[in-house]
C-alpha cells in the first residue's frame, strides 16, 4: 500500500485459483509501493478490469477460463499498451516463454518465485525492462522454436478436444484430407505415437 498522496504501481492479478490469488494479492499489497487495484479469475475480463482499474501491469496466470493469458497479453498489448504485463505461472514451459513475448509480455516468472523477487519483478517491468527466469530463458534457446507451422498447432488444438477429422475440418474451414495431412505432419514433427501424444507433447512444451 502506497503512502498518502503518493501513487503506487496499479497491478491488476489474473489466476483462476482464488487461493492463489488472494495470496499473491497479500504479498504484493504488503509492499510500499504497490497497490492492488484489481482482481479477476478469467482471461476475458482482463483487459476491462485493466481499462476500467487504470493498470500499470497485469500479472497474468496462463491457463484460465474465457481466453489465457497469453491471449489476454495480446488484447493488451493491442488495446491497453500502457499496461505491462508480467506472466507468473506454474508452467515453466519454454514454448510458453517465447509465445508470451509474442504477445507482447515484459516479463515471466514461476509462480513458486520468492515474494520479495516478485515484487521487484513488478516494479521492473513497470520500469520498462525485461524480466525473464533465467533458467527458463537458457532452456528456451537450447530448445528451439516450435517445429509445427501455424495451420498444424491449429490442428493440433482442436484434436486434443477428441474432435473428429469431420469436426476439425467443419472449424477449421479445411478439407478432412487436409487435416489429415496437417496431423500426419505434427505426429511425425512431435515423434507422438498418435495425435492425442502429439497433443500431449505439443501442450509440454508449450507448442500449444
Amino acid at each position: 500500500m502506497s503512502a498518502a498522496g503518493e501513487r503506487g504501481i496499479r497491478l491488476l492479478i489474473a489466476d483462476d485459483q482464488a487461493l492463489v490469488r488472494g495470496a499473491l494479492s497479500a504479498l504484493l499489497g504488503l509492499e510500499p509501493d504497490i497497490d492492488v487495484v484489481a482482481e479477476v479469475g478469467r482471461g476475458d475480463e482482463v483487459l476491462a478490469a485493466a481499462r476500467d482499474a487504470g493498470a500499470d501491469v497485469a500479472l497474468l496466470d496462463i491457463e484460465m477460463p474465457g481466453i489465457d493469458g497469453i491471449q489476454a497479453a495480446a488484447q493488451l498489448r493491442d488495446h491497453l499498451p500502457g499496461c505491462r504485463v508480467l506472466i507468473v505461472t506454474t508452467f515453466g514451459r519454454p514454448g510458453y516463454l517465447k509465445r508470451a513475448m509474442q504477445a507482447g509480455a515484459s516479463g515471466f516468472v514461476v509462480k513458486d518465485t520468492p515474494a520479495a523477487q516478485l515484487a521487484d519483478a513488478v516494479r521492473r517491468v513497470h520500469g520498462g525492462f525485461r524480466v525473464v527466469d533465467p533458467g527458463l530463458a537458457a532452456e528456451s534457446l537450447a530448445q528451439g522454436d516450435s517445429p509445427l507451422t501455424e495451420r498444424e498447432t491449429d490442428v493440433l488444438s482442436v484434436a486434443r478436444t477428441g474432435a473428429s477429422n469431420g469436426e476439425i475440418a467443419r472449424i477449421l474451414h479445411l478439407s478432412e484430407g487436409t487435416v489429415r495431412n496437417h496431423l500426419s505432419n505434427a505426429i511425425g514433427k512431435t515423434g507422438g505415437r498418435n495425435r492425442a501424444d502429439a497433443a500431449r507433447i505439443a501442450e509440454q512444451n508449450g507448442w500449444l
